[in-house]
């Protein structure tokens, strides 16, 4: 697992000073550096990972290497470099949203589908972070607004924020030991005959760089799968994770036949039961982003060691999704098992 010891986030009006430091994975040993590189820090583009490379902003061992170099697994990758500001991670703005739980250590936010969780290229502001500023300004202090998790623009659900650097800190551990439960609803293609344990490598696909896939170096990933509703050519189904990479249940779900709906990125081919009535037909086509809800949390609060398991209900569209599968099987005269 990735051993991230520390990150700090100095910001300025038009810089950012970025430190970051991470332990190379055994599996990614025989990996280029600039590779490597992308993966621990993903949240930059790897033509920024590999300038920083090149001018020593990012060394290995404390040593300049180049892109190309290979690792062996093990070594201590450190990033001290300065990025330009082009998004605004300042600006409070009123974002809607709904707050589940907080105290003064932490907040659980229900966010709703459509909002991007931090400012990036595309989204200069109005993003989550930019309502948390103006909910709670004392996050201006935190990195990331104390933002410990993501979630992607079109999927729902609850979001775990830090409000103390303590509390940050505490929570990412908490995070990396896999103490967080993070269970997510989500409607396939596809009708599902039983459960399983997804266990596939996941790394970004070379070619299509907004895109993860299955593949052989990938990180180690793995989600548990349970089926909840089957439909005539859908399932509802319950999606654990066991750690944390991007696109993750989409991709899994996807690598096993079964694209989420309205997930184009990931193979959802817009799937309509034979005979559906032109309302079913209506509610299907019209769904237009990932049908994917993170619908619980679980873990110990990291200072009063209470423990806490928050929901969120599934939104409108996911309801009236389901609905109308469950109109439509019903239609057809076969029984829910």
């Amino acid at each position: 697992m990735t051993g991230r010891s520390f990150w700090i986030v100095h910001m300025s009006q038009l810089t950012h000073n970025i430190s970051r430091s991470a332990t190379v994975p055994a599996e990614m040993g025989g990996m280029r550096a600039d590779r490597i590189a992308a993966e621990l820090f993903d949240e930059f583009s790897r033509a920024t990972l590999s300038r920083w490379i090149q001018d020593g902003s990012l060394t290995v061992d404390g040593v300049a290497v180049k892109p190309k170099t290979r690792l062996t697994g093990g070594e201590q990758v450190s990033l001290s470099a300065r990025l330009e500001a082009r998004e605004d991670w300042h600006a409070a703005q009123s974002i809607p949203f709904a707050v589940v739980y907080e105290d003064e250590h932490l907040l659980v936010v229900n966010k709703p589908a459509g909002l991007v969780v931090h400012p990036g290229a595309g989204n200069r502001d109005g993003t989550l972070v930019n309502g948390l500023l103006d909910y709670r300004p004392s996050l201006q202090h935190l990195p990331r607004a104390g933002i410990v998790h993501r979630l992607d623009k079109d999927t729902s659900g609850l979001l775990l924020v830090a409000a103390t650097l303590e509390s940050q800190h505490a929570l990412g551990k908490m995070l990396a030991a896999r103490a967080i439960g993070r269970r997510y609803i989500a409607v396939v293609e596809g009708r599902m005959v039983s459960g399983m344990n997804i266990d596939r490598p996941i790394g970004r696909d070379p070619v299509q760089r907004t895109r993860q896939r299955v593949q052989e170096g990938g990180r180690p990933a793995r989600t548990r799968v349970r089926v909840l509703q089957r439909f005539r050519v859908h399932t509802e189904v319950e999606a654990v994770l066991e750690t944390g990479r991007t696109h993750q249940i989409r991709v899994h779900l996807s690598s096993a036949g079964f694209p989420l709906v309205g997930d184009r990125r990931y193979g959802a081919r817009g799937r309509i039961p034979r005979g559906a009535d032109p309302d079913t037909v209506a509610v299907i086509r019209g769904f237009r982003r990932q049908a994917l809800h993170a619908v619980a949390l679980a873990f110990e609060h990291p200072e009063t060691r209470v423990s806490l398991d928050l929901r969120a209900p599934l939104p409108a569209d996911m309801e009236e999704l389901l609905a109308a599968l469950k109109t439509d099987l019903s239609a057809h005269d076969q029984t829910l098992d």
